[in-house]
């Protein structure tokens, strides 16, 4: 059995104040294509579909597009509401779109989802496990001690009374503690939402989503997918991908990778000013792409970010990476402040500030306002 495993689309959301519907249209065309040529047994999305509770009417057409053609090309669904979604709102006409294949988790309720398909090799159980909280499973079990998230998705787990001599997959949009997280995610104190790998020991396989860079949690056969495209500047240097993951027989299991290619990328550029701007250095290049410029320059450059964009109409970010923004050193209060005149002092708060002496124009200027103000005692 062939299964496709996305997760985190993230529909409707925002980068920079920069929409990203545009992308997200392209790369969920690009998905539909892979699907279409790898012909999957499913396609397993593991939550975070929209990025908001109550998602753009833009973002709701997408999903729903997608949905229909994989009904249309006969494509069975496995989808989960992520954090990012509504439980209530995500499963809504879900009796509805089961005769057409695609099956979405209700709201948590006791009760996991369980679909059953059968292949040559026999039955295969798929759990649709929804993004839970601690106090959302002890309202169901107030019998059981659940103090944390380990806890809350044991219980869920034992209730599934899930046949280990089956082959048993779950869909699930959790945090597995040791994970390696990203600018982009919901960003949750101490780690307090993380969950051990062990609670999933029963599943031949663990379609995880919630971190969007792609790894294994634990080992191989639990697994996040990433999200589709880079929604901060930390994933600059990911590549991302479909997860394709094939069932054989009981305890065998074939995990790949498909690279998914998007209208344009999110990367950083590091360089002066002028060698940003030179075309030789920006030719052949996407100069469409996302971009967080980082310059060099020791000077700030007047209206840079302007200027720039008339090459990088998509700059998202502008930033100096220079010997004033590194290594700054610790401030502290000057010596012997009595025994030296205000532009001496000046001259050293400038130097700690920005891990360089003044140059000749600046100590001229600076010595010309001191003078203004406190007169020839000033300078001497």
């Amino acid at each position: 059995m062939k299964l496709i495993h996305l997760s985190d689309l993230h529909l409707g959301k925002r980068v920079n104040e920069f929409s990203m519907i545009e992308d997200q249209e392209y790369i969920l065309k690009e998905i539909i294509t892979i699907i279409k040529e790898e012909r999957p047994d499913g396609v397993m999305v593991a939550g975070d579909v929209y990025d908001r509770v109550v998602p753009s009417e833009e973002a709701m057409k997408l999903w729903d597009g997608f949905l229909i053609r994989m009904a249309k090309e006969k494509i069975p669904v496995y989808a989960i509401s992520g954090n990012h979604d509504s439980a209530i709102r995500f499963a809504d006409h879900s009796a509805l779109v089961e005769a057409n294949g695609i099956h979405l988790s209700p709201e948590y309720d006791r009760e996991t989802e369980c679909c059953t398909v059968e292949d040559e090799y026999g039955r295969v159980h798929i759990y649709l496990l929804p993004f839970i909280k601690p106090a959302v499973v002890r309202a169901v079990f107030p019998e059981e001690e659940i103090r944390d998230y380990t806890d809350a998705c044991r219980v869920a787990v034992e209730h599934m009374a899930v046949d280990v001599n089956e082959r048993n997959i779950l869909i699930a949009h959790q945090t597995i503690i040791g994970a390696s997280h990203c600018d982009s995610e919901l960003a949750v104190v101490c780690g307090v939402d993380g969950v051990e790998a062990s609670v999933f020991d029963d599943f031949d396989y663990v379609a995880l989503g919630h971190l969007h860079g792609k790894q294994r949690a634990g080992r191989d056969e639990v697994r996040y997918c990433g999200s589709p495209l880079k929604y901060s500047f930390s994933e600059a240097g990911h590549v991302k991908s479909l997860t394709v993951v094939e069932l054989k027989e009981k305890g065998q299991v074939e995990i790949g990778e498909i690279e998914l290619r998007p209208k344009r990328d999110l990367r950083e550029i590091r360089g002066s000013y002028e060698e940003i701007m030179n075309k030789r250095n920006y030719e052949g290049t996407n100069t469409e792409d996302y971009v967080h410029i980082k310059l060099t320059d020791e000077n700030d450059i007047v209206d840079a970010i302007s200027k720039i964009r008339v090459v990088y109409p998509h700059i998202m970010k502008l930033s100096y990476d220079n010997r004033r923004t590194g290594n700054q050193e610790m401030l502290t209060d000057a010596e012997n402040v009595n025994e030296k005149a205000p532009l001496e002092l000046f001259e050293e708060f400038y130097e700690k500030q920005n891990n360089q002496k003044m140059t000749e124009e600046q100590r001229k200027f600076s010595e010309a306002l001191i003078e203004a103000v406190w007169g020839k005692e000033g300078i001497e």
